[in-house]
């Protein structure tokens, strides 16, 4: 019986026949999502195991989403005012109907299973608007040939407090310095944008840090609510 075997084995084997039938079977990849509290108590950051969007993406209202399908599912949410989403994370900026505590958990699984199921975080068309925004961007900022101070609290604002505003839900911007007043006009968006303690962070914090590495050159700091 053994020699059978054997033979039937080795007979097989030289026919070239495929051993193993190959079956191609797609795998989700686990995505994970936690729900992180922000200075805002009106916003709320949920954070992914995945990377989300490549530069910063604000969404005042639905129609500002149109090419942001994750940002318009979430406005489908009577309780949501506004998204903002970067990088590996989406912030959520609630109308006071709904207590975090009542929504966050739906929330969190929602996203969850949206980027789990493969869905699109943003449209092409959002994508290419962005990149040529950056460009005409890039090249106003070229055009008007910013002065060394400037290029020095841009370069403080991107190494020291951007990513301490990024780890609270929200993104700060270089808008215009005053060299007269000695006055910097900041952009707050995501949870910074109309959170009650950003006026505080902005003078004990940035304010404070602006004037003792720019020496005196730097006196006040405004924000502009994005």
């Amino acid at each position: 019986m053994q020699n059978e075997v054997s033979e039937s084995i080795t007979e097989y084997l030289n026919s070239g026949k495929e051993v193993v039938t190959a079956t191609e079977t797609q795998k989700k990849v686990p995505v994970t999502v936690y729900a992180e509290s922000t200075p805002n108590p009106a916003a709320m950051k949920f954070v992914a195991n995945k990377p989300l969007a490549d530069g910063t993406f604000e969404f005042k209202n639905i129609d500002e989403a149109v090419h942001a399908p994750l940002a318009k599912a979430l406005f489908a949410f009577p309780f949501v005012k506004e998204v903002f989403i970067s990088a590996n994370y989406v912030s959520v900026l609630k109308y006071n109907m709904a207590e975090w505590q009542e929504i966050s958990m739906e929330l969190r699984e929602f996203i969850r299973k949206y980027i789990e199921d493969g869905k699109p975080v943003l449209s092409d068309e959002i994508l290419q608007k962005k990149e040529k925004e950056e460009a005409s961007s890039q090249q106003s900022i070229s055009n008007k040939d910013l002065k060394d101070i400037d290029k020095e609290i841009i370069s403080i604002l991107d190494e020291y407090v951007k990513p301490a505003v990024a780890s609270d839900g929200g993104n700060i911007a270089f808008d215009s310095f005053n060299e007269h007043t000695k006055t910097l006009r900041v952009i707050l968006q995501g949870a910074c944008s109309g959170c009650p303690s950003s006026t505080v962070t902005l003078k004990n914090g940035i304010e404070t840090m602006l004037k003792d590495m720019m020496n005196g050159r730097v006196q006040t700091v405004e924000a502009i609510n994005g």
